[in-house]
């Protein structure tokens, strides 16, 4: 097996021009991932795997949903600048702060079409094409190296940290771990939340690869997942 490939990265160098179109590039990629949140919600199957844990946290502390997204996210943010380095970055801001309008513009175009009431042939379909976006996306936003949302971070830096097992088992550990502790909370779990844990880490892996090359090319920039030679 060749040599598994690290996350992190030194951007210390990029130009305002590079960081300027590697946001971009990061927000087309955010906009692609959250259609398939969109798609993935509508189908109302279940929610994603840390909107689970976010939902048992807002029980047990009896604040909305909305409030405790970001004030977990915000939590996760400051551990990361203070204990990690190279992963937290401007867009990792615009991750945490931009998703919530683009899921709110998708569901209103949407919304009529895609839904509870749609059959169960429309949703099922919504929710597998959802999964296979929003990992398609993903992949985008963590190879335009601006950064990546926290939560997601979450996956990217154990990934990194636990060098025999590759991306794929350690984001469904993660995925896992979020709906197991938010169901314990609280949290709704359905049919979708499911698919979600096993699908989305193995989709992702599927994905970098593939746009890997289409983000360098615009970016003129080499590989944003280095290798290490001291990973196996």
């Amino acid at each position: 097996m060749g040599k598994k490939e690290k996350f992190a990265s030194d951007t210390s160098g990029r130009s305002a021009a590079g960081w300027a179109k590697a946001l971009i590039i990061l927000l087309i990629g955010l906009t692609i991932a959250h259609l398939g949140v969109t798609l993935f919600l509508l189908s109302e199957l279940g929610t994603d795997t840390f909107t689970v844990f976010i939902q048992g946290l807002s029980r047990v502390f009896g604040l909305t949903v909305g409030t405790v997204h970001v004030i977990v996210l915000c939590i996760l943010m400051i551990v990361m600048l203070l204990t990690t380095k190279g992963y937290v970055k401007p867009g990792t801001v615009v991750c945490a702060f931009c998703g919530g309008p683009i899921i709110d513009l998708f569901t209103w175009g949407l919304g009529e079409y895609i839904n509870g009431e749609a059959q169960m042939a429309v949703r099922i379909v919504s929710m597998v094409l959802g999964c296979v976006i929003l990992s398609a996306g993903m992949s985008i936003v963590i190879n335009s190296n601006a950064g990546t949302g926290p939560n997601d971070l979450v996956a990217v830096i154990l990934s990194d940290k636990i060098e025999r097992v590759q991306f794929r088992w350690v984001r469904v550990g993660c995925d896992l771990f979020f709906v197991v502790l938010g169901f314990i909370l609280g949290g709704t779990v359905g049919a979708g939340t499911v698919v979600a844990v096993f699908l989305t880490g193995p989709l992702v892996q599927f994905w970098l690869p593939k746009t890997k090359k289409a983000v360098q090319a615009v970016l003129h920039e080499e590989s944003t997942v280095q290798n290490n030679p001291q990973a196996s």
